[in-house]
């Protein structure tokens, strides 16, 4: 069979899209026009009374009193105060540090693109609508350096998706992950679309629109499709084992595709394990930008493995195979639309319901009807009238001949305006038993209020959920291909909002082997996607301090209520208290409560390895204590050994003295017995002393 040129190729694909977008078009065609009037009605003034229902009220009053905005602003300031993220978590035996990178790098990119208008786009069209959707969007780092090639992702609104998205039919997920198709519709004046293209446009079929009632209109504007198309196909992993044992898997199609691949490795010390092949299946997102007339650009294929476009629903049903979608306006629609045809017709009655007004013949009133006419603005202190006379020609009393009735309200209407109301709470929650909350009233029984009213409202938080994780999922499909520059400086933004720097690809060992990797690789990230869900109103952090202030009350030690006192303070909520928070946080950390992020675990390793001041300070002074203590040890030794001195030369002395005292006393001796044989004194018997 003969190859078809490039040109018939872009035919087919242009003539399949038109096709495929007929049949999703007519399939949710009026789902989808529900949606856009649901939003019209709660968002633009006089949309209340579009259709038969202004036709029956023409030339009469046609108020509004809108309290299903009152309703949906209400569910939006919940999200919007307890927003959702996406967590990346590891599977078995995965790396912690780096899905702590991943969770900075996503938040970076959300950051960066200003992903917050695009989620509150996307939840404020569910909850008016039904339907809403965000995109996500490759885009040059530094669009004017053309060496530059890096690429960061960004998180994009899409306005009027119940107008300008379409998925696959067949894709029955609600995050459409299992879609093999979808469009995005744009517009553009004819003008630009001229000086882009150099064509007459033919615009895109684009059947799904309202304009009633609006200033602007969209005419002379083109619509541009963005055609995205799953091409899937089976490829063979082989696996190459490098001198050091380290594994890398390759692509039988990156090797066709780069014959030189195969050498490389060779000599860089890799050799292919060819019993452990395996066949996978693979998807690659192909993307188109079309008009009407054909094919404006091939696009090739995009990063990701994914379509990237993610709706969000405010509560989703499938009925008769037909995929159906609501917000929190379309039920109340009735009821509001009943409101304020009693409330007009009741003004109308109220504004006709003044003074009785009398009612004369037109002689009475010839020549004064200017006076008349003009009493209710000018107040005249008296109005004249004509005599008339009577059928014998005798003058008549000029008194009115009668007086017009004001109408009276029927009762049905005053008993209709209190269910309609009833009904209005019934649907779209009792409002005033949120906010109109009396001071003397306890603070379980505000809790018990709001959680009633947050019942009412968690599908949508709960849908959305799911948008912000298939939001995740698709991040971490282009960010595998988009973030792979070895060396490479990103900033990340982590869980508390502080910057920081990671290097892609910078080297590193292996925790299990001690090889020498590349760390911060997302090439090999297998992560599973996780939200965490806020709590639905303020009013349940402050019951959480409330409980933990109890509880310190009957707290068994003061390890435990130093724990609960921290936890009070992380969880107050005030102005001026995000420092203390961090503190107590670190607290917390420390004491092993809190699991401690990647930032945070860095720091406690550097200070344990770095001596803690207070632990240097005590050790000086303990040493000092100790020299002190020999010194003195040493002073006690030296002063008994003068001590033994002086009494070693004190007994010298005394034996001394003594010596010199016997011989005093033998010399006394001596002279007494010479003494006495001068005078023949016989000598003293041995007995005398």
């Amino acid at each position: 069979m003969a190859s078809i040129t490039k040109a018939e190729r872009l035919s087919r694909v242009h003539a399949e899209a038109l096709a495929q977008f007929d049949k999703i078009q007519d399939a949710v065609h009026d789902e989808r026009i529900q949606c856009l009037q649901d939003r019209r009605f709660y968002s633009i003034a006089g949309a209340q009374w579009e259709g038969n229902l202004s036709e029956q009220f023409a030339n009469r009053p046609q108020f509004e009193v809108n309290k299903i905005h009152l309703a949906v602003i209400r569910i939006i300031n919940e999200y919007r105060n307890n927003r959702i993220t996406a967590d990346f978590i590891p599977k078995a035996g995965g790396d912690d540090n780096l899905a702590d990178m991943c969770d900075g790098l996503f938040r970076a990119d959300e950051v960066d693109s200003g992903a917050e208008e695009a989620y509150d786009n996307a939840f404020e069209e569910a909850v008016g609508g039904g339907f809403g959707a965000v995109r996500l969007r490759a885009v040059y780092e530094d669009d004017e350096d053309p060496e530059d090639e890096r690429q960061r992702i960004r998180i994009e609104p899409i306005y009027d998706a119940d107008a300008c998205v379409f998925f696959d039919l067949d894709a029955k997920r609600q995050d459409k992950a299992d879609a093999k198709h979808a469009f995005l519709l744009s517009f553009m004046t004819r003008d630009a679309y001229i000086s882009e293209w150099g064509d007459d446009p033919k615009t895109w079929p684009k059947d799904i629109s309202l304009s009633e009632f609006d200033w602007g209109q969209n005419g002379g504007q083109v619509v541009v499709a963005e055609y995205y198309l799953v091409e899937a196909a089976s490829d063979e992993s082989r696996l190459f084992i490098g001198a050091s044992g380290d594994e890398r898997r390759v692509l039988r199609s990156e090797l066709d595709n780069d014959p030189a691949l195969a050498s490389e490795l060779a000599s860089i010390g890799y050799a292919e394990d060819t019993t452990r092949r395996k066949r996978i299946k693979t998807r690659r997102v192909h993307k188109y930008l079309m008009s009407g007339g054909g094919i404006l650009e091939d696009c090739g294929y995009i990063a990701g493995s994914n379509i990237p476009i993610v709706p969000a629903y405010g509560k989703r049903w499938m009925v008769d195979g037909i995929e159906r979608c609501m917000g929190h306006v379309r039920l109340a629609k009735d009821p509001q639309r009943l409101k304020n045809m009693q409330l007009s017709k009741l003004a109308e009655l109220s504004a006709s319901s003044g003074t009785e007004k009398p009612i004369f013949v037109p002689e009475q009133v010839a020549g004064h009807q200017v006076m008349w006419q003009e009493d209710n603005i000018k107040n005249y202190p008296y109005l004249l009238v004509n005599p008339i006379t009577d059928a014998t020609g005798n003058p008549s009393p000029a008194s009115p001949v009668g007086y017009t009735k004001p109408p009276q309200i029927p009762p049905a209407m005053a008993a209709l305006l209190q269910l309609t109301e009833q009904d209005m709470q019934d649907i779209l929650g009792n409002q005033q038993g949120a906010d109109k909350v009396v001071s003397n009233i306890s603070g379980e029984a505000v809790e018990m209020i709001h959680d009633r009213m947050d019942m009412q409202t968690f599908i949508y938080v709960s849908n959305f959920a799911k948008t912000v994780r298939r939001v995740g999922e698709v991040w971490l499909s282009m960010a595998r291909e988009l973030y792979v520059e070895e060396g490479r400086k990103m900033k990340t933004v982590g869980s508390q909002d502080e910057l920081s720097t990671v290097v892609i690809g910078a080297p590193g060992k292996d925790p299990e082997t001690g090889a020498t990797i590349a760390t911060n690789d997302l090439a090999r990230a297998k992560f599973d996607v996780v939200v965490d869900v806020g709590p639905s109103s303020s009013s349940k952090r402050k019951s959480t301090v409330r409980s933990l202030v109890k509880m310190l009350s009957v707290a068994p030690d003061p390890e435990t209520s130093k724990v609960l006192s921290s936890l009070v303070m992380m969880n107050m909520e005030g102005e001026g208290i995000a420092d203390a928070r961090e503190f107590y946080r670190k607290q917390l950390v420390q004491l092993g409560v809190l699991q401690p992020t990647k930032e945070e675990a860095e720091a406690m390793a550097n200070a344990q390895q770095e001596p803690d001041p207070n632990f240097i300070l005590a050790a000086a002074l303990a040493e000092e204590a100790n020299a002190k203590a020999m010194k003195a040890r040493a002073d006690a030794v030296s002063i008994a050994a003068e001590v033994e001195k002086t009494r070693a030369e004190t007994m010298e002395i005394l034996a001394g003295l003594r010596e010199k005292a016997r011989e005093a006393a033998m010399k006394t001796v001596k002279e007494l017995a010479q003494m006495a044989q001068g005078q023949n004194i016989p000598p003293a018997g041995p007995g005398v002393q």
